[in-house]
C-alpha cells in the first residue's frame, strides 16, 4: 500500500512539475511577444484577425547605425514605414557580400565561423524584434544570402546546422517573425526546415528558391508553410507574368504566396531592370499580385548602390520621403484599403 502510494505521489509530483514548467513556458512567450503570426488557408492573420502582409525590402535594418540608434529612434522609423502601408520588413542576417550595399561588410553576419551567433547582433536583432512586436509588424528574417554564397562566404554544412539549430531556440518567443531560409538559393533548404520544425513546430517557415521567375520545387513548396519567390522581371511584361506566377502557385499549393520583391527600378546590375521604368510600373504590378489572391514585398535601389549614390539615402534606411519615385509607390500602399476591399 506504502509503495503504492509513493509511486501515486511521484506522478502527482511529475504532474504538477510539467504544470508549472508549462505556466513559466506560457508565461515567457507572453511576456515576450504581443502579436502572432499564422496562415489560415491562402490568407495570413495576426492574432487570428486577417492580415494584409504587405513588405519592403530593408536588408541592412540590423546593422544600418542610425536605425538602431535606440529603441525609441527604430519605433519612429517603424510607424514611418507603419503609416505607409508597410507592416512586414524584410531583413537580412548574412549580410557580409563584398557586393558595396549599405551597412554592409565581411563582419556584418550573425554567424561566427563554427555557426554559432554574435552576442551583439543576436541582441540587437531581439530588440529590433521586439520593438517591431511593439508597433504590429512583422519581421521577415532571411538567414542565408545567395550574394555570400557566390562569393565563397559559407558556413559549411555543420556548421550552417547549427547556426538554423542556435537561431530557432534564440527567437523562440517572438511570434512576430518568420524565418525565410534563403535569399535566391535552394541549398539543403529542406534539412534546414526540418531542424527549424523539430525545435519550433509553430514557426512559419518560407523560403526564396531562386532568381527572377524560380518557383521553387515541388517537394519545398509542399512543406514550406507560405511561398515567397521571386516572380519574373522581364523589364515589359513583369506586370502580367508575375500574377499569373502567383495564381499558378496558389491554385496548385493551396497556401499563402507573397510576390518577395517585384521588379524595380534603379541599377541594372543584380538583376535590376535594363529599360526605363516608371512608378506605375510596380503599382500595376503590385495591384495585380492582389487581385490574383497573393501578397507583395516592395523592392526598390535604396540599399544597392551604396552610400554617397544619388539613389541612397544618406541615413541608409529606405523609408518614405527620400525617392520621389518610390514615394509615388509608398503613397499607394498607403491607402492599399481602398483597393483590396473588394479582392479579398
Amino acid at each position: 500500500m506504502y509503495h503504492g502510494e509513493n509511486c501515486i505521489m511521484k506522478q502527482i509530483t511529475n504532474i504538477l512539475i510539467a504544470g508549472i514548467f508549462l505556466f513559466n513556458f506560457i508565461q515567457d512567450l507572453n511576456a515576450q511577444g504581443k502579436n502572432v503570426l499564422t496562415v489560415s488557408g491562402v490568407s495570413f492573420e495576426l492574432n487570428g484577425i486577417p492580415f494584409e502582409y504587405t513588405g519592403v525590402s530593408f536588408f541592412n535594418a540590423l546593422y544600418n547605425p542610425e536605425f538602431n540608434r535606440s529603441s525609441d529612434i527604430r519605433k519612429e522609423w517603424i510607424r514611418k514605414f507603419m503609416d505607409h502601408g508597410i507592416n512586414v520588413l524584410r531583413i537580412w542576417c548574412q549580410y557580409d557580400n563584398g557586393r558595396g550595399f549599405v551597412d554592409g561588410g565581411p563582419d556584418r553576419t550573425l554567424y561566427l565561423s563554427d555557426g554559432s551567433l554574435k552576442p551583439e547582433f543576436i541582441s540587437r536583432l531581439k530588440d529590433l524584434i521586439r520593438d517591431a512586436d511593439d508597433e504590429g509588424t512583422i519581421i521577415l528574417l532571411v538567414l542565408f544570402s545567395r550574394e555570400s554564397w557566390e562569393e565563397n562566404i559559407r558556413l559549411g554544412d555543420r556548421e550552417s546546422e547549427h547556426a538554423v539549430e542556435m537561431i530557432t531556440r534564440e527567437l523562440i518567443p517572438f511570434r512576430n517573425l518568420v524565418f525565410q531560409i534563403w535569399n535566391e538559393h535552394d541549398h539543403r533548404t529542406l534539412d534546414y526546415l526540418n531542424i527549424i520544425k523539430r525545435i519550433d513546430p509553430a514557426r512559419l517557415v518560407t523560403n526564396s528558391p531562386g532568381y527572377g521567375g524560380h518557383l521553387g520545387s515541388l517537394e519545398e513548396n509542399r512543406k514550406l508553410d507560405y511561398l515567397s519567390p521571386h516572380t519574373t522581371r522581364e523589364d515589359t511584361r513583369h506586370w502580367e507574368i508575375a500574377a499569373k506566377e502567383i495564381e499558378y502557385l496558389l491554385n496548385k499549393y493551396r497556401k499563402p504566396v507573397v510576390d518577395d520583391e517585384p521588379a524595380r527600378t534603379g541599377t541594372s546590375s543584380f538583376g535590376g531592370p535594363k529599360n526605363r521604368t516608371l512608378p506605375e510600373d510596380h503599382i500595376i504590378h503590385i495591384y495585380n499580385i492582389w487581385k490574383a489572391g497573393g501578397y507583395a514585398i516592395y523592392h526598390h535601389d535604396m540599399f544597392q548602390t551604396g552610400y554617397n549614390s544619388p539613389a541612397v539615402p544618406p541615413n541608409g534606411i529606405p523609408a518614405p520621403g527620400f525617392s520621389a519615385y518610390h514615394d509615388r509607390v509608398f503613397e499607394f500602399l498607403q491607402v492599399k484599403e481602398r483597393f483590396l476591399r473588394n479582392l479579398r
